[in-house]
């Protein structure tokens, strides 16, 4: 009880959550891609239910560090690389980030080019939207966890700030999500967003790290264009100076 009494305690739970939070932004984004497909009355449903899945994720990686830390040790060798538990699990996941954006990005276009314009196959159930979910929680958790063990010496802190950043999560999960829905450029900018995420584990799995900030960064600016572009599309088109008139194409 008396660790909740020194500042220090305080700044390590604030300092946590904050970084909890920014790591969960791929989390929130993967669960708005998957729950989009899924009947409206099941969103906000899915969404809870895959958010407490990850915080018991964490909470299941925490109490068995010593389980996880074994991830660190190599299994084999290969290309004079070390592969070791983690670097599988960021592999198959980055892999598995890779091949549902690149799916989701074709059924996109796919569905621009239908007749009627609509999503081409039949939605999925509930159930398997929260098994990828639950699969996705495992690596996304690995970075979560690995990052609360190296910044905070207490598991009590450590579980507190999980409980806070799934709980501001759990606010804003439903928010993101219906923003991404209505506007089907920003649907395929999140998907962007975890092909590269995808990308960046399957880095991280092989020994070549890549600063997630710069990604953060990149798709940070993207939004933002894309926020203006969204803004002028509500008023008049806007005209270009100088521009030479293009021949009409016969």
């Amino acid at each position: 009880m008396d660790l909740w009494l020194h500042l220090e305690t305080w700044v390590s739970l604030l300092t946590l959550t904050a970084m909890e939070i920014v790591l969960g932004i791929d989390n929130i984004v993967f669960l708005s891609i998957l729950t989009g497909r899924l009947p409206a009355a099941q969103r906000p449903r899915a969404r809870r239910l895959g958010l407490v899945g990850a915080l018991g994720t964490r909470l299941l990686l925490l109490l068995t560090l010593n389980w996880l830390m074994g991830l660190t040790t190599p299994l084999f060798q290969l290309a004079s690389h070390g592969f070791t538990g983690r670097d599988l699990i960021l592999g198959g996941g980055g892999l598995f980030l890779i091949a549902k954006a690149t799916h989701e990005i074709h059924g996109r276009l796919d569905a621009a080019d239908a007749p009627d314009g609509g999503q081409r196959g039949k939605a999925p159930s509930l159930a398997l939207v929260l098994v990828q979910i639950a699969l996705l929680d495992v690596v996304f958790s690995l970075d979560s966890v690995i990052t609360a063990v190296g910044m905070a010496p207490h598991l009590a802190v450590m579980i507190a700030a999980m409980f806070l950043a799934v709980g501001v999560m759990l606010i804003f999960a439903g928010v993101v999500s219906d923003f991404i829905t209505r506007h089907p450029t920003m649907k395929v900018l999140a998907l962007a967003f975890l092909l590269l995420i995808g990308v960046l584990l399957c880095a991280d799995a092989i020994g070549q790290h890549v600063d997630k900030a710069m990604v953060y960064f990149a798709m940070a600016f993207s939004f933002t264009v894309e926020l203006l572009n969204l803004r002028l599309r509500r008023h008049k088109p806007v005209a270009l100076h100088n521009t030479p008139d293009l021949p009409e194409q016969r």
